[in-house]
């Protein structure tokens, strides 16, 4: 019996998606609920799961294709069983066609990493994961890719990457220079069209910028009693929680503390209508392979700071993995990143609209400062709070980046709500 394979429905604010790639060729076994192909949206990577097990007979729309909810991907014979026999010779010539590498894929590899292993034939059992369980992320693949010695030829020059002195590469190429471009110091390009999740950020912050006035204000502060607290109490948290206690969860509940002192911050603009929240969503920037995204952390005022850290760490393996759902990124009210985590000493952060504002971390750094009257070497990292100047005065931006910072260094406060 004919199965037809179908876009499933997307979500109501996505009008469609690319076909990144296909995980099974016609003449493949599938088993139910396998991944058959990845969709890529401009926010999230979805899988497209076999309804039923056999063998996909044919594929309708090639990788790279534009497609719709609705739209027919291919077609599976159901009864595993009964076609696989017949289409063992056939999948035996595949196989024996294709380097070997290429036709398994680690289990625990995101749609990012399974694309870098098929192009460069590499062998997943042979590539170390180095996240949580093993699971191999797409720079894990890119290291590997670029550490395996061409077996042929040198590659064509498109795909090569430029010299030292061109900076005018469009994204970080895939595989390795290979020796003889490399050594010949040719000025290679390569022209890469944005993924739709770069896109639709790139739309985002352009539209943040044009659409808001934006202003940032910055602060200092202390975390020599945050950092103290973290190493009395570590060892407990993780042996109790099953989690690391973290800075994040300080800075968000600092931040809730912050928004319900100054409700204002927590609000958006809706035509001409400020839009008051009284709930606390606060979104959380996560670095991936795709680009930014900003899980949100939902009621985070209801959190304990271990609920914090777990859907923090959750949302973090996940997003890496490209398995975040639309559901983890819609909303939000106000959002939270750390760009001291790659180094940053002081950034100035962009709105995530329709929010209001957002508070940039950056990296600690022990400095002399004054404390009683006399020089004492302290933890402190620059705070900045970017928000849009319409509805938020620069006297409620103040106070609410030095409530946060009054929160931190005194962290007893979070627990008094004083």
């Amino acid at each position: 019996m004919s199965i037809e394979i179908r876009v499933p429905q997307l979500p109501e604010s996505v009008a469609d998606a690319t076909l990144v790639a296909w995980r099974k060729q016609p003449g493949d076994a599938v088993s139910r609920d396998e991944n058959l192909a990845d969709l890529e949206t401009d926010k999230v990577v979805l899988e497209v799961p076999a309804p039923v097990s056999g063998v996909l007979r044919e594929i309708k729309v090639p990788a790279g294709t534009s497609v719709k909810s609705g739209d027919l991907l291919a077609v599976v014979d159901e009864g595993a069983a009964a076609t696989t026999a017949k289409a063992a010779p056939a999948a035996a010539k595949a196989a024996a066609a294709k380097p070997a590498a290429a036709t398994t894929i680690a289990p625990r590899t995101g749609p990012a990493a399974r694309r870098v292993i098929e192009e460069n034939n590499l062998a997943p059992a042979a590539i170390a994961g180095a996240a949580a369980g093993g699971r191999v992320t797409k720079n894990d693949a890119r290291v590997a890719a670029a550490s395996a010695a061409p077996a042929a030829p040198a590659a064509p020059v498109t795909t090569a990457a430029p010299a030292a002195g061109s900076a005018r590469t469009a994204a970080p190429p895939v595989a390795a220079v290979p020796p003889a471009a490399a050594a010949s110091g040719g000025r290679a390009e390569q022209r890469v069209p944005m993924t739709r999740l770069r896109a639709r950020i790139a739309e985002r912050l352009v539209q943040a910028q044009t659409t808001q006035a934006l202003l940032t204000t910055f602060n200092e502060v202390d975390l020599s009693a945050v950092q103290e607290l973290r190493a009395r109490y570590k060892d407990s948290f993780d042996k109790k929680h099953g989690v690391k206690l973290g800075f994040m969860s300080f800075f968000v509940k600092a931040s809730v503390e912050a928004l319900k002192r100054f409700p204002v911050v927590n609000a958006a603009v809706e035509n001409s209508d400020i839009i008051y929240h009284e709930f606390f969503d606060i979104g959380v920037a996560v670095s991936t392979e795709r680009g930014l995204m900003v899980p949100v952390l939902r009621n985070a005022d209801a959190m304990s700071f271990a609920d914090v850290e777990k859907g923090i760490a959750d949302f973090a393996s996940r997003a890496r993995a490209g398995s975040i759902t639309l559901e983890d990124l819609t909303g939000g009210t106000f959002s939270i990143t750390n760009g001291g985590t790659f180094g940053s000493l002081m950034s100035t952060p962009i709105v995530n609209a329709p929010q209001s504002a957002i508070l940039g971390m950056h990296k600690i750094q022990e400095r002399p400062m004054v404390v009683n009257g006399q020089v004492a070497i302290r933890p402190m990292m620059y705070l900045a709070v970017t928000y849009d100047h319409r509805i938020i005065d620069g006297r409620e931006a103040v106070q609410f980046l030095v409530t946060i910072k009054d929160c931190l260094e005194d962290p007893g406060r979070l627990l008094l709500g004083v």
